[in-house]
């Protein structure tokens, strides 16, 4: 089975549309017989960003030059997203978290998902409940205790605890580090078997094309060794 990674960030807005395309374009090619494993990998939108996160008007208002030129912003995200099936509420988001603790915990997911007892989709079931509880939610990523209760909630204990140690921290910052040294600039970006596809939520559809071709031509190359 092939692997479609995942190059994102839990407080991107469009990473979010792009998982909901995503699947989309998994369920029209699951109806063709193809079928994936989905791994997330880390980047961060803000690697310099305080480890308490900072108040989300005060950030975007930095960043975009007005309070109001980030609404306008969000709004228009959120149009994108309800036709996607999200309802976003910026509106909630009192914070913009550091992400690298929730980083952690979906590497975490990826490796806990290989034990016998797990369900094989137990990351995407992370990183789901994460999209969700920050955007729909305007829960702190930022916060031990919030990653903890989310990642319980999608099938995953005991990350309170493992936040308080370094675990996965490292091989975090080194894989966010190795993507921007390979040219990754925007998220989220879709690999397959570690071929570089495309960046963008680009609309299931063209996923699903995108991915049935790569997936033709990897398959070619196999048969020609």
């Amino acid at each position: 089975m092939r692997t479609i990674d995942v190059i994102s960030d839990v407080i991107c807005p469009w990473c979010w549309i792009g998982r909901a395309n995503l699947m989309a374009a998994l369920e029209e090619l699951r109806a063709e017989g193809l079928r994936f494993r989905i791994r997330w990998l880390p980047f961060q939108l803000n690697p310099d960003m305080p480890l308490q996160g900072v108040a989300r008007d005060e950030y975007r208002a930095r960043k975009f030059g007005s309070l109001e030129r980030s609404r306008e912003l969000d709004a228009q995200v959120a149009e994108v997203g309800r036709d996607a099936g999200l309802d976003f509420r910026f509106d909630l988001i009192a914070r913009t978290p550091n992400s690298l603790a929730a980083h952690r915990v979906i590497r975490a997911a990826d490796l806990a998902q290989d034990a016998d007892d797990a369900p094989e989709d137990l990351q995407e079931r992370v990183v789901e409940a994460l999209f969700d509880a920050y955007f729909r939610g305007g829960r702190d990523l930022g916060d031990i205790a919030t990653l903890d209760a989310i990642a319980a909630s999608a099938g995953l204990p005991g990350m309170g605890e493992m936040l308080t140690r370094s675990d996965h921290r490292f091989e975090v910052l080194e894989e966010d580090q190795s993507f921007r040294n390979a040219g990754v600039a925007g998220v989220p970006t879709f690999l397959m078997d570690r071929h570089l596809l495309f960046s963008g939520a680009q609309p299931g559809a063209e996923m699903a094309r995108a991915f049935r071709e790569a997936h033709g031509v990897l398959s070619a190359r196999e048969r020609r060794r």
